[in-house]
């Protein structure tokens, strides 16, 4: 028998719908995402800690379950509401099913949700908390108390506690990837080209990374208000006056910013999907990029070091930015994207050519 469940929205709307995946109540701050493919990277991804997620797409968990696509060993999402999931997944890779794997993460799942009218609310409103649940009282009483849930703690709750190495055979170049909610495919890129990757824990002092005489650095994507991370950011800061080549990606490019003294903003309901269109300056060139972020570098408050390189091809924010005064450039999408699109992974080779000129 299939139990109902609903979704209730700070702003006010309803949405009644049926449970699956894990039983219970929760609440989290809600956001939609637009890609059509790649739900188990969405499910793994650190990014996405906190959030209550929204898929576009209407059928999801066709092709099932398969833990060689995972961006991390477990979920990180708060709640996955969808209009409709696939009971029965044909794919020869799949090794289960979203049910199945929903319920061993503990992540409640809604579905026959109208997740067109979902994501209009959201785009109008912006992002906002939201409550599933079961309880015909906490139905009637929970709107006025949502606006008390805060995601905190965030990049200290999904990054790893211990450093790591993943070394590759050919071990040409050193270079730590400072994990701040790191997605497995940002180590995956580095190994391809010839990487040995040392997996940094996000409380690493800048002293402790520079007696590792890393060839360079990578900031990682991660969740949460960038601006929480003061010490983090004070780690950066002093970081880059060791003139190591450092590339910032998604959680990181907004990290770097702030140690040059710059500032974030919050958008209104932020980029999350693999449809995001970025416009490179230097050449006029489109791109379509994966984006997971909730904020934005706010471009009035960009120091005399930097130059913007990309902009969102829809809002005109800053999605990437060069340093003059040190080797180093960041980018607000993922360059390392899984499941796709695949148009920046260039960038990555940016980065190395970067450390052969160090060398």
């Amino acid at each position: 028998m299939e139990k109902t469940a609903y979704l209730i929205l700070e702003s006010g709307q309803i949405f009644k719908g049926q449970c699956f995946g894990a039983d219970g109540d929760i609440t989290g701050e809600i956001v939609f995402t637009t890609s059509m493919t790649g739900y188990l990277e969405t499910l793994t991804d650190p990014s996405f800690y906190g959030q209550m997620v929204v898929q576009t797409f209407p059928l999801i968990g066709n092709y099932g379950v398969i833990p060689s696509d995972f961006e991390s060993d477990i979920s990180h999402v708060k709640a996955y509401i969808v209009r409709e999931w696939c009971q029965e997944p044909s794919n020869f890779r799949s090794e289960g099913n979203l049910d199945a794997f929903l319920k061993s993460q503990n992540v409640i799942g809604i579905y026959n949700i109208d997740t067109r009218a979902l994501t209009k609310i959201l785009r109008e409103y912006g992002v906002m908390n939201a409550r599933i649940t079961s309880s015909a009282e906490d139905y009637l009483a929970t709107p006025e108390n949502l606006k008390k849930y805060k995601i905190d703690n965030a990049v200290l709750s999904v990054s790893f506690d211990t450093p790591y190495e993943s070394k590759n055979a050919a071990d040409k170049y050193k270079v730590v990837l400072w994990d701040f909610g790191t997605k497995a495919n940002i180590r995956r890129e580095l190994e391809k080209r010839d990487c040995h990757v040392i997996v940094i824990p996000a409380g690493t002092t800048a002293d402790e990374i520079v007696s590792m005489k890393p060839d360079g650095v990578v900031l990682s994507n991660g969740p949460g208000d960038p601006a929480e991370n003061s010490g983090i950011i004070k780690e950066i800061s002093m970081l880059s006056e060791a003139k190591i080549p450092m590339f910032g990606i998604n959680l990181g490019h907004l990290l770097l910013a702030l140690s040059q003294g710059a500032k974030t903003v919050r958008l209104k309901y932020g980029h999350h999907g693999a449809n995001q269109p970025v416009k490179r300056l230097s050449n006029g060139r489109l791109y379509v990029t994966s984006q997971n972020n909730t904020y934005a570098v706010d471009v009035n408050t960009l120091p005399k070091n930097t130059s913007i390189s990309f902009v969102n091809a829809n809002d005109g924010t800053p999605e990437g930015i060069d340093y003059s005064d040190m080797p180093a450039f960041s980018v607000q999408f993922h360059p390392e994207a899984a499941a796709g699109p695949l148009d920046t992974c260039f960038l990555f080779d940016r980065f190395i050519d970067m450390i052969k000129e160090g060398c």
